[in-house]
């Protein structure tokens, strides 16, 4: 019988278990690996960059109140979504153009996520494309994001293809009604590969609630939106039977000067009021980030950069060893908080206070050399 380590894809994580001991070491792998072009798109924002800098703000105003003498010996990072037990509240988020960073694309990262055991989201704007996902990898918590492209049976046929193929969920982006301006592209007369791809913009800029409408009366699929940064229009998205409330600017790549999301994230949470799953993103990257989010409020984390980094740093081996370390975080979280599941936190377990770092899309890796990765 033969070795089970012996095997290629377990001698690879093996490896890449030993070269990562921190998550900063990935982030840092990846800067390595990739081209000037390439890191950029990762880590920039639009215009000035201030959303991007404030997700990472609105984490890091927030502190911890620990709890003592609570049997903490079995800590579970577990929870129930989707229909199953998800090892970690964890999403990996809808990016487009993944091929730039490896070149299968969405398939390592969504093979990752069933290996590891959490959720994924898939792009319409990245290879290779949702029915081949589903023939890959059939098993994943699979879920798909659209951006609109097209008229009504654009949507429609998007929809109905997302059904037939298993997956979990619909989601409309509806923060992308006009273009940003990407000025670290743009100064370099770059253009991005999704960029590149995207055509009918007039159509993203026309949607409005009336497609919401009408997805909800003709398909029977949970429907999310991603991009909600508002309780009055996570209200009016609960009125129209929304099932996931995204909470997300885009990772500060749309409107510049908006708030963080983990700053919106309380009052959308108050709004929502159970009445639909809340799921959010932007700059989550460290185990006491997921901790925070679902403290205040959410039901999974959506992991963007994060998985951008793991992906080009070491592919799928790279994303299942990304996991595993943010789950040690997580777990040591919630040990020293005096918990030992998810369902035991609340809000009490958050305090408001005074940012010690200044923020920036690395600030949450300050054993990193900042100026050999030009953020």
């Amino acid at each position: 019988m033969q070795d089970k380590s012996q095997h290629p894809a377990a001698a690879q994580e093996q490896a890449v278990a030993a070269e990562f001991l921190n998550l900063h070491e990935i982030v840092a792998k990846a800067r390595q690996k990739l081209h000037q072009n390439d890191w950029d798109y990762i880590v920039g924002g639009t215009e000035s960059e201030t959303t991007l800098r404030r997700n990472r703000l609105a984490l890091d105003r927030i502190a911890f109140r620990p709890r003592v003498l609570r049997d903490v010996s079995r800590v579970d990072a577990s929870v129930d979504q989707l229909g199953r037990r998800l090892r970690l509240p964890v999403m990996l988020a809808p990016v487009g153009a993944l091929e730039s960073f490896h070149p299968g694309g969405a398939e390592p990262v969504v093979r990752a996520a069933a290996k590891f055991g959490v959720a994924h989201m898939l792009s319409s704007v990245c290879e290779p494309g949702l029915e081949r996902i589903a023939q890959a990898v059939p098993d994943a918590a699979r879920m798909f994001q659209l951006y609109v492209r097209g008229d009504e049976a654009f949507v429609d046929d998007h929809v109905g293809r997302a059904m037939q193929n298993g997956y979990a969920a619909f989601c409309l982006t509806v923060d992308t009604a006009i273009y940003s301006r990407r000025e670290r592209d743009i100064a370099k007369r770059f253009t991005t590969a999704g960029r590149r791809r995207a055509s009918g913009p007039e159509f993203q800029a026309a949607l409005d609630w009336r497609t919401v409408e009408r997805i909800k009366s003709r398909f029977k699929i949970p429907l999310g939106l991603k991009g909600i940064a508002t309780a009055e229009d996570a209200r009016i998205a609960i009125e129209h039977g929304v099932d996931w409330i995204y909470v997300s600017n885009h990772g500060g790549r749309q409107l510049d000067h908006g708030r963080g999301a983990m700053e919106a994230l309380p009052e959308i949470v108050a709004a929502v009021a159970g009445r639909a799953k809340v799921v959010v993103d932007g700059s989550f990257c460290r185990g006491s980030d997921i901790v925070k989010a679902i403290a205040g409020g959410a039901d999974l984390v959506g992991l963007g950069r994060m998985q951008c980094y793991a992906l080009a740093a070491a592919g799928q081996a790279g994303i299942v060893r990304m996991l595993e370390l943010l789950e040690d975080e997580v777990r040591r979280c919630l040990g020293l908080l005096g918990v030992g599941k998810f369902s035991e936190l609340d809000r009490s377990y958050l305090h408001q206070a005074e940012a010690v770092t200044v923020p920036h899309v690395l600030s949450a890796f300050p054993l990193l050399e900042i100026e050999d990765y030009r953020y």
